[in-house]
């Protein structure tokens, strides 16, 4: 078992362990705020898995608990959607994960706003304490990043000498996660049931990551445009008299 001991800006004592979870422990956070963000969440994660990123010591999850035991308390908080890099072991029904305990800090967490906005920015040092101090003061994640769906605004915050701090995106509207080797920006269309603004990966070269029914459509016309071209083709080829089909070559 780790500890770690750190201050609050009241320079209040803080003892943080990583332990199990127990097994009756119950989240407080809902599970799911609303139906669009299961959407974004699993958006975020299809183009990474289409684009051969996941790997499978990686833990990539929405709605799931991350803990830690503050002062003798445990504490677990289910962002929207989380990405660690490196975990021990690999478990196919994980249910929460206790960083240190079982693998890396998580790289990037992800709120999405909902009608109680309050609680993304919640510095409550106080047991249960708010998401914002949770994640910068107890688990220090190196990304924070707080989007809200309904107008496209997308907050990047990241951990510098131990507060989270707003950073600009470049002059495409990214912003270049290192941890992951991948941009972050917003995109506005539809998807499934749901038109709006979505969070979209690009890689280092400003190449969109795909969803699968985008792949399709790209495939879909890479094949008509093959077709098209063999049929301009034989119609020229025709047109000189040849017969495409008597060709020496296969055709």
């Amino acid at each position: 078992m780790a500890t770690q001991v750190s201050e609050t800006k009241a320079s209040t004592e803080l003892v943080i362990s990583w332990e199990p979870l127990p097994d009756d422990f119950h989240l407080e956070d809902d599970p799911v705020d609303n139906i669009g963000q299961p959407l974004l969440a699993g958006a975020l994660s299809e183009s990474l898995e289409i684009s051969g990123f996941i790997q499978p010591q990686m833990l990539i999850a929405s709605n799931f608990g991350l803990c830690a035991k503050i002062n003798g308390q445990f504490v677990a908080k289910a962002p929207d959607w989380v990405y660690t890099a490196r975990v021990k072991e690999v478990l196919a029904n994980r249910r929460s994960y206790t960083p240190t305990l079982e693998g890396d800090i998580p790289a990037v967490v992800m709120e999405f706003l909902s009608d109680d906005e309050d609680r993304e920015y919640s510095v409550k040092p106080t047991y249960p304490p708010g998401k914002w101090f949770f994640y910068e003061q107890i688990l220090q994640v190196p990304i924070y990043i707080i989007f809200e769906p309904d107008g496209g605004l997308l907050e990047f915050y990241q951990l510098e000498n131990g507060r989270y701090q707003l950073k600009q995106p470049n002059e495409n509207g990214r912003h270049w996660i290192a941890e992951m080797g991948l941009f972050l920006g917003t995109w506005q269309g539809t998807k499934e049931t749901r038109t709006g603004y979505w969070l979209r990966w690009w890689d280092e070269g400003g190449n969109l990551l795909l969803w699968a029914v985008e792949q399709i459509e790209q495939e879909r016309q890479r094949a008509d445009q093959e077709r098209q071209q063999k049929e301009r083709l034989i119609a020229y080829l025709q047109s000189q008299g040849i017969d495409p089909a008597n060709l020496p070559n296969e055709f």
